[in-house]
């Protein structure tokens, strides 16, 4: 065979690579609709009654409208479905724009009204009636709907993604020359829309069972499942892909029935939704986050070359208060990850112990971004037990810095401020430069 067919061959990418940097495209496009939520989960929680409602500030117009604001983005019918439809659209799409948004939209909307034209049958001893169906005595409830949630969202916004790379730069016959290119995509959509708004009045009912019963198997391990979660979360951050279990059993999993008949789904949006039993798979991360990362911190800028101390030193107190006042881990975990990999796997262990024990005590909090001091104190009053992170954070915080420490100077681990001789004169070179 010649080299230059042996090289093509070489540089072809695997499949399973293909595959992977799938993966991890739609992992991060997950992220962007995520991004919002921290907006909605504050003017949410505003709206409370002991917020700005009757039971707090009185101020029960201005508890409307923040309630009204935050709920539009966390509503479960069209408000969450629509923002990962447009996210997983726009991040899916080489060199997307407007149009891609526009594209996902316009089939989104057409999904939804299809699904709404075959609402469910009324439970017998009721009557359809308006909008709802009536009791015997007198009482009615809205209709239900066929409800694919965040997932259906999410295809929507894949089929968007294809359509659109398929199809943008598409030339008609002259006569129908306005519609070439991009504005050709969102009458696509609306046709594609169909289509899979009729598949899903097919196949959603069996899924949507099997789901169900999947979430009530997992919430009845109860320490052990949130442990479980804990530990697959942290490992599949290493290769990019936690939001594939994130987002279903965050925002899909689970029902909540509101007093206003309202049902919502997914963990943090019933704790955020005043769902007293929520909270399974969030609660431990907060004395992770909050305390036992800025501890494993503390110990990297403890152990660092004293010469080196100083440097290493800011760097972490900025990754540590990054990880306790915001939630965000990943400055601090990339640190260790990959030079100290069984350091890692320690880390992903102890994140489940701190979800399982958390869980087991009885404490119950959630988050709209993640488990930092911000999300901690918005939702105090929404938490069971929040006090006792406190004394749990600080527990794992002193066993965090103890194997940090102990782990770095026995096995001589390679965190900053501890690299080889030659890196760390490359590092000064570039410090001075």
């Amino acid at each position: 065979m010649p080299m230059s067919a042996q090289g093509a061959i070489a540089a072809r990418p695997s499949r399973w690579n293909v595959l992977f940097q799938g993966l991890q495209k739609m992992g991060r496009s997950l992220q962007l609709p995520i991004a919002v939520l921290p907006a909605a989960g504050i003017l949410n929680r505003l709206g409370q009654d002991d917020v700005f409602g009757k039971n707090g500030l009185g101020w029960n117009d201005v508890a409307k409208v923040m309630a009204g604001a935050g709920g539009a983005l966390l509503d479960p019918n069209i408000g969450l479905p629509l923002l990962f439809c447009v996210g997983v659209a726009i991040g899916m799409a080489k060199k997307a724009d407007g149009s891609t948004a526009l594209a996902a939209v316009a089939g989104f909307l057409v999904y939804y009204n299809v699904l709404r034209q075959f609402p469910e049958v009324c439970v017998p001893g009721t009557k359809p009636v308006g909008a709802g169906c009536q009791a015997t005595d007198g009482t009615v409830t809205v209709f239900t709907y066929q409800n694919p949630g965040v997932f259906g969202g999410i295809v929507m916004g894949l089929l968007a993604a294809f359509f659109w790379q398929r199809y943008h730069r598409t030339r008609l016959v002259d006569w129908l020359g306005f519609f070439n290119g991009r504005r050709l995509v969102p009458i696509i959509m609306s046709f594609v829309a169909i289509g899979f708004a009729v598949l899903c009045l097919w196949i959603w009912p069996p899924i949507g069972r099997g789901l169900e019963s999947f979430s009530d198997w997992l919430v009845s391990l109860g320490a052990w499942g949130s442990g479980i979660f804990g530990v697959a979360n942290r490992a599949l951050l290493v290769i990019g892909l936690h939001q594939f279990l994130n987002v279903p059993i965050w925002f899909q999993l689970g029902s909540y029935t509101k007093p206003d008949g309202t049902v919502v789904h997914g963990d943090i949006t019933m704790f955020l939704q005043g769902d007293p039993d929520a909270g399974q798979f969030t609660t431990g991360f907060f004395p992770i986050m909050m305390f036992a990362l800025p501890a494993a911190a503390l110990a990297i800028a403890h152990s660092a070359h004293p010469h080196r101390r100083k440097e290493v030193g800011g760097l972490m107190l900025s990754v540590g208060l990054t990880s306790f006042v915001t939630g965000i881990t990943e400055p601090i975990e990339y640190s260790f990850l990959f030079v100290a990999p069984a350091l890692y796997a320690v880390h992903a262990l102890l994140t489940g112990v701190s979800m399982a024990l958390t869980w087991a005590l009885g404490v119950k909090d959630g988050f709209s971004f993640s488990a930092g001091l911000i999300d901690y104190v918005i939702n105090w009053g929404l938490a069971t037990k929040p006090w006792l992170i406190i004394p749990i954070g600080l527990g794992f915080a002193a066993v965090y810095y103890v194997i940090f420490r102990v782990a770095i100077k026995v096995f001589d681990l390679p965190v900053p401020g501890r690299e080889p001789e030659q890196i760390e004169a490359e590092l000064e070179r570039d410090n001075i430069k």
